[in-house]
């Protein structure tokens, strides 16, 4: 197993984030991920800081002192057509060999054309989540523009038939983001990303000043009148990595390089000995704010894996998830 951490992008955040694992001996954990300059692009996430080329370099030198590798993630939906200006395509390809020079195993990516740009360069070319990778023609085009590594789209977490179909067709290797705790098919994952990838870049136009965040106003509401949603959603428990183990999955991500240190360290100790006792709320990334409504009994989750495993995603047939809610959830007081 390969744990793939994110991490804040200050450097005192790194060093915290090592010496957490290595005083505790979570060997797993094999890569950090942090956000790219939001002067060259956007970003498909929250981003709390952006370090600078210079910052990089101390940093990936100082991960691979300690055996990790360093991936920094430009993984905006939108780039507003910027990139097939001369302008950006003269920006990415000098910002990309900066990275180079400093270090850096590894990018992350979203845009077609930025996996093709990064080809002339020897980093790593992961596939991002924002991408949507959830077949295996989808994962055969990604590899055949130049992909190194896919994240999966995490819709198809628990649809082992899709992950082994794509494990089957493509060599590059295949990625599960494990603490992601969106809807189920969510109808605002394509807005909301397109949303950060325009408010998180420091390029052009002034920043937007939006009102508020409807997307994700609108994702709390539902699961607060239907918490089954919370169940449906398509993480995967510590426990339950093993699954994906057994088809070849090594690579695992946790989300949430927009969160507390405290957060990122308890949830990169609770998949590296890949068990939890708790509420499995409080390793989810978004929204992060359930926590503090629901609680939702990890220890009493096990073997649903083996439902999940075979479920035909037909909710309105199913009704498994609708059924565990009074067995594992409860509101908080």
């Amino acid at each position: 197993m390969k744990l793939i951490v994110p991490h804040p992008g200050h450097f005192d955040a790194l060093r915290e984030i090592i010496a957490y694992k290595e005083e505790k001996g979570l060997d797993a954990v094999s890569e950090v991920y942090m956000a790219g300059s939001p002067q060259v692009m956007g970003s498909g996430r929250a981003t709390l800081h952006a370090a600078l080329i210079e910052e990089i370099r101390e940093q990936t030198e100082y991960a691979h002192q300690h055996g990790l590798k360093m991936n920094i993630v430009m993984n905006p939906s939108c780039l507003g057509g910027h990139h097939l200006t001369f302008q950006g395509y003269n920006l990415f390809e000098w910002y990309f060999g900066e990275l180079n020079k400093a270090g850096v195993d590894g990018v992350t990516v979203a845009e077609p054309y930025l996996v093709e740009l990064l080809r002339d360069f020897p980093m790593e070319t992961v596939i991002s989540c924002v991408s949507h990778v959830d077949s295996p023609q989808r994962a055969e085009f990604y590899e055949a523009l130049g992909a190194d590594k896919i994240t999966v789209d995490t819709n198809i977490n628990r649809d082992f038939h899709t992950l082994e179909a794509i494990m089957d067709t493509v060599n590059c290797d295949i990625r599960v983001i494990v603490n992601e705790g969106c809807l189920y098919k969510c109808p605002f994952r394509y807005s909301h990303f397109n949303l950060f990838s325009h408010i998180t870049a420091a390029t052009g136009a002034p920043p937007l000043n939006t009102f508020g965040d409807y997307y994700f106003d609108k994702c709390i509401s539902i699961r607060v009148r239907d918490p089954s949603q919370l169940i449906r959603s398509p993480w995967i428990r510590p426990e339950d990595m093993v699954e994906y183990e057994r088809i070849g999955i090594e690579d695992f991500k946790i989300s949430g390089r927009a969160n507390a240190l405290g957060w990122i360290t308890a949830c990169m100790e609770a998949y590296s000995r890949r068990s939890y006792d708790g509420n499995l709320l409080e390793l989810l990334d978004c929204p992060s704010e359930l926590r503090y409504l629901f609680y939702l009994d990890n220890k009493k989750l096990e073997g649903c894996i083996n439902q999940w495993k075979n479920c035909n995603k037909i909710c309105n047939d199913c009704r498994y998830c609708d059924a565990l809610v009074s067995r594992v959830l409860r509101v908080k007081k």
